[in-house]
């Protein structure tokens, strides 16, 4: 009798959608991979052809479980959007992210953190993001020359394949990430916030026009009283 049935070798099972770590170390790197995360996923809403992803696996050799590595951000342009229990290259077109970040924490090793270089460097990346929140440090790698190379100074600088702009803060000042349109990358809870500030705004601007608009009629009506022209 066949065995196959009762020990399949399924997807799921060479190339598993968890590697057993956390996601993140502690709340300060959770809050900046979500903001990131959230932040590019709110500017390539309309891009069906742009997938963002946190903390996904990404398996870069086919027949090699072990080749693979989990950015906290990653983007890939060229591959529509969805639910992906892992990113496994081959694929996907074999389109590797073209940007990736990653929040330091303290539980980042060196070595893990030059593993995870030289994998990016090896696979292609465009561009490369560390930030590191308790110093508000942030590095910056492009890949030029078939190389990821430093970039010198990362004040201003605007991310050629995203566009948007970084403003490192000075010493411990936390980092500004901003769209194309100058806006600040938000939280769910600022976004929130600021609509219902917004909505605030509209509310009591249409009670000031309403409130003009009686006080006209009013005016008119008086002006009618005392057989004056209304005109």
């Amino acid at each position: 009798m066949s065995t196959s049935a009762l020990t399949p070798r399924s997807d799921s099972l060479l190339y598993p959608d968890s590697d057993g770590q956390p996601m993140s170390d502690d709340t300060v790197q959770f809050r900046w991979i979500v903001l990131i995360k959230e932040g590019l996923e709110f500017l390539f809403r309309d891009r069906p052809d742009v997938f963002v992803a946190g903390d996904l696996l990404w398996y870069f050799q086919e027949g090699d479980p072990k080749s693979r590595t989990a950015p906290d951000v990653m983007v890939v342009f060229g591959r529509s959007k969805g639910d992906r229990g892992s990113y496994k290259q081959w694929a996907e077109g074999g389109i590797a992210p073209q940007v990736v970040f990653e929040i330091l924490s303290p539980g980042n090793r060196v070595f893990e953190m030059n593993r995870k270089f030289r994998i990016y460097d090896d696979c292609g990346v465009e561009e490369y993001y560390i930030y590191d929140p308790d110093d508000g440090v942030l590095q910056g790698w492009l890949h030029e020359g078939g190389r990821l190379r430093e970039i010198p100074d990362l004040k201003g600088w605007v991310s050629p394949r995203l566009g948007v702009r970084f403003e490192p803060g000075e010493e411990s000042e936390s980092l500004t990430i901003r769209h194309p349109d100058g806006s600040p990358f938000r939280t769910a809870l600022e976004m929130q916030e600021a609509a219902e500030a917004e909505r605030l705004r509209a509310e009591a601007a249409e009670g000031r026009a309403e409130a003009a608009r009686l006080r006209a009629e009013r005016l008119a009506a008086r002006l009618r009283e005392l057989g004056e022209s209304v005109d």
